[in-house]
């Protein structure tokens, strides 16, 4: 394999004007600048071009398709978004063949613990260990997983991060995408998801207390979850008749981000809908989000997530086990005849439940096992948040 030098990568944000002047110019201008900076345009290895918030680019398609049908052997290009709902609306023509979509989130629990220098088997069964990691782990869920947030040890240099994120992203460039007319009821919308994570969303009730269009809401909704700010969860049933819960319930990408909307200001004690909502977001990274759901009855039985792959996996989340709060648990995994079911908690505790599996949020690989993709094509287009 060759050895890919320093001067093989190139990196262009086109939040510079400089650099969207130049890609918005065309390949050629492109492939001269480049040459312009390469000491050894002799070179047979590959340049790399990252390019981030691709969906600035005017006609994004027509730049990548010439890279690909012109230049593949020389080029690879990786691409980069903030925005699906801006990229899409950007690509108007098919790129199918020529591009690999990935998903890029924040933070991975053990990403988190690299960053710190931080050295952990997740598999051990040492009593220790996993106490050591019960307080690394209330960190990581407590203020997120942007790097930035994640590297400052300093709690007043992580509030002033994510307030500017909340600021400059949410509050201005997502308003801004959704044409946003009255930005205070926009800003309340925000803050009023934020109260209401890991809980059922009313879309009637929000429009009716914010005194906005139902419509409105259901575009704003739309957009915050194409922005990576919030996901909705929809309801998993077998039966219509007796598991019948129309409305999703909402989660927040980071919890971060999700602290600081909540609490006006970053708080260091974890409560329930916080601790659940970072197991969200560690499952969304284990698993296909569309086989990720909530399971609740008419009769208010509830269980936080249904993982609905090969086969039917419920998990409650919980800071602190109790054998008396799996009771709805326990009658899922009866009703549907699970082979596990597993409640993912912080503080195990000795159960009379010999059925449900206590893990801890990083032993949650033991649910199943992640689908890995290889491939080996020359653009490689990623959002995100």
């Amino acid at each position: 394999m060759k050895k890919i030098k320093k001067n093989d990568f190139f990196y262009f944000d086109l939040e510079k004007e400089d650099f969207l002047n130049l890609c918005n110019n065309g390949v050629e201008e492109i492939i001269k600048y480049i040459k312009g900076k390469k000491t050894n345009n002799n070179s047979e290895n590959k340049t790399f071009i990252f390019i981030d918030e691709i969906q600035y680019l005017n006609n994004p398609t027509s730049l990548l398709k010439l890279f690909y049908d012109h230049y593949k052997n020389n080029f690879k290009l990786i691409v980069s978004g903030s925005s699906s709902f801006a990229i899409k609306s950007k690509f108007k023509d098919s790129l199918v063949g020529r591009i690999i979509d990935l998903e890029i989130f924040g933070l991975s629990f053990k990403e988190f613990l690299d960053f710190k220098g931080l050295k952990y088997d997740l598999a051990s069964d040492s009593k220790l260990i996993n106490s050591e990691l019960k307080n690394i782990y209330l960190e990581y869920a407590l203020y997120g997983f942007y790097p930035q947030v994640v590297l400052t040890d300093n709690l007043e240099l992580k509030e002033i991060y994510l307030k500017n994120i909340i600021e400059k992203y949410i509050y201005k460039d997502i308003r801004d995408l959704a044409k946003v007319k009255d930005l205070e009821k926009f800003n309340n919308l925000i803050k009023l998801l934020a109260s209401q994570s890991g809980e059922l969303v009313n879309i009637n009730e929000l429009a009716n207390t914010l005194n906005i269009a139902r419509q409105t809401i259901e575009q704003y909704l739309f957009i915050l979850e194409n922005t990576y700010i919030i996901k909705l969860i929809r309801p998993f049933h077998k039966n219509i008749r007796n598991e019948l819960s129309k409305m999703p319930k909402i989660y927040f990408e980071d919890t971060g981000i999700l602290n600081l909307l909540r609490n006006k200001k970053l708080n260091n004690e974890m409560d329930g809908n916080t601790f659940k909502n970072s197991i969200y977001t560690y499952l969304r990274r284990e698993f296909n989000i569309n086989n990720i759901y909530f399971w609740r009855t008419i009769a208010k039985q509830e269980v936080d997530f249904i993982i609905n792959n090969e086969n039917i996996v419920p998990a409650e989340v919980k800071i602190t086990y109790q054998d008396k709060l799996m009771k709805n648990l326990t009658f899922f995994s009866k009703q549907y005849q699970t082979k596990n079911s597993y409640c993912i908690t912080i503080n195990k505790k000795e159960s009379k439940h010999g059925n449900i599996q206590q893990i801890y949020p990083w032993e949650i690989e033991k649910i199943g096992v992640t689908d890995k993709h290889t491939n080996n094509a020359n653009l490689i287009y990623g959002n995100n948040n």
